[in-house]
């Protein structure tokens, strides 16, 4: 009886699935924690190793990038069809910090399988899902008797995404010519559950200040001078409480411009997802949910922009009183943005409207760090219809579809190399990120390497945006 290609990808896997564990689990004992100084060198070991495994899955061209701080892994594989669109996927090749006294049931460093689980730091974020990818590529040929994959594969696997990544956009900007693509694959996110699998379609970008109030040149006497000059913890106050309006809607004048709204039908596929808000509430470590009026609770920290105090202080914090105006005070804010929203134009609006509320008397400094743009890929872009049909295939059930509250370095893809950015991951909730006891489930691993072994062809049949 004759293979699918279906079976013949799911046979392909099957019969390479030990070895596939195996070098996964070699390359996970490599402590690869690039927050840490005395890791460097492992996580320079981890990018050599990954580059040598890349070479021996095939690829022609890989090299290891240097940065100012850890080195990046690239690989490309031409496909050879000259209409093929080209694909750059990302991931990251470092991990967080573990020790065995944060609570690890074994050395984090020292993968082990219990069940149908695989326990190490990086089996899901992002050593794993990267992974992945090597056997997919590979089962991708035996189906289709390719000698190459159908699209011209290109892959970025970074070395500082832990440490906030903070070359990654320098990388970028002088490899971009390299790097260019028509589409990117962020396999470092995840899905709903293991019994709802997803798309996520989009990251919200970030904006963070830091504002500085100044008022008398050093604290002096409440009682004597009280009421008779600003006092710039006062103002502080009336700055935070004038973030917000009565429908928890952001009042900074400016701040929505640009940002999409959600449509009638990304709210219903919303809608769709077996959303517990109880139990949301519950890992929230929060007594009631709350947020701009008239969205529900996945909309707000999926799809509607944001501005949140991190920080606020000033004068006397210690036991006791003491009687005093405050020579400064000091407030972090930070802002989530949506597609739409310039975060430069952000910058701007919070800066005019931060003076505005500043009394005569109160002197005003704002620093705002580095940006990150949101990125979103509409619902009917070919490419994501590839990715939602590889993962139909390999999962065999519907796919539902979210966004990410947080944000990311894609968002740099995105924008510097100008090109749509889409997210394959099979990580679900209880894997434990950047927590003790970090777990991959190995049926979920093997449905990712059965997806990237699909969408190759998908994405050549169904997309050619160089034609």
């Amino acid at each position: 009886m004759s293979q699918t290609p279906d079976s013949a990808v799911r046979a392909y896997i099957e019969e390479h699935r030990s070895a596939f564990l195996d070098r996964l689990t070699e390359w996970l004992r490599i402590p690869s924690v690039s927050a840490q100084p005395h890791h460097a060198g492992d996580v320079r070991r981890s990018a050599d190793w990954l580059a040598a495994e890349l070479r021996t899955t095939g690829f022609p061209t890989v090299e290891v990038w240097p940065t100012p701080g850890a080195p990046a892994v690239y690989a490309e594989w031409p496909s050879g069809d000259p209409e093929a669109p080209t694909v750059l996927v990302y991931g990251h090749h470092d991990v967080q910090p573990a020790a065995r006294e944060d609570g690890w049931h074994s050395e984090p460093f020292e993968p082990v399988v219990r069940g149908n689980r695989l326990y190490a730091r990086g089996a899901a974020d992002d050593k794993g899902q990267v992974f992945f990818h090597t056997l997919g590529v590979r089962a991708h040929l035996a189906a289709t008797g390719r000698t190459a994959p159908a699209v011209n594969l290109k892959l970025l696997v970074e070395g500082e995404e832990e440490s906030g990544s903070p070359h990654f956009r320098a990388l970028v900007e002088q490899r971009a010519e390299r790097l260019a693509a028509d589409a990117v694959i962020v396999s470092d996110t995840g899905m709903w559950s293991e019994d709802t699998p997803t798309v996520c379609t989009g990251m919200r970008g970030l904006a963070e200040c830091e504002i500085r109030l100044y008022g008398p040149d050093r604290d002096i006497h409440s009682g004597s001078f009280g009421g008779a000059v600003p006092n710039p913890a006062t103002a502080a106050g009336r700055l935070v409480a004038a973030l917000h309006d009565e429908h928890a809607r952001v009042a900074v004048p400016g701040f929505y411009d640009g940002a999409i709204e959600l449509t009638d039908r990304e709210r219903a596929l919303f809608a769709e997802l077996p959303f517990d808000e109880e139990e949301w509430l519950s890992t929230a470590a929060s007594r009631a949910t709350h947020g701009e009026a008239g969205h529900t609770t996945l909309e707000r920290v999926w799809a509607r922009p944001t501005a949140e105090v991190n920080g606020i202080g000033g004068g006397y914090q210690g036991p006791g009183n003491k009687t005093i105006i405050p020579s400064s005070a000091l407030v972090k804010l930070s802002f989530r943005l949506v597609a739409g929203q310039d975060p430069d134009h952000v910058e701007k609006a919070v800066r005019d409207w931060a003076a505005a509320q500043v009394p005569a008397g109160i002197r005003l400094e704002i620093d705002f760090g580095a940006a990150t743009r949101p990125c979103l890929t509409p619902l009917d872009h070919p490419a994501l219809r590839s990715v939602v049909r590889a993962m139909e295939r390999a999962f065999r059930t519907p796919v539902r579809f979210t966004r990410e509250g947080g944000s990311g370095p894609a968002a740099d893809l995105q924008d510097v190399l100008g090109t749509p950015v889409l997210f394959l991951g099979i990580s679900v909730p209880s894997d434990g990120w950047h927590a003790p006891d970090e777990k991959v489930e190995l049926d979920l691993l093997l449905k990712g390497v059965e997806t990237s072994a699909h969408l190759w062809s998908d994405l050549a049949e169904h997309w050619r945006p160089a034609s």
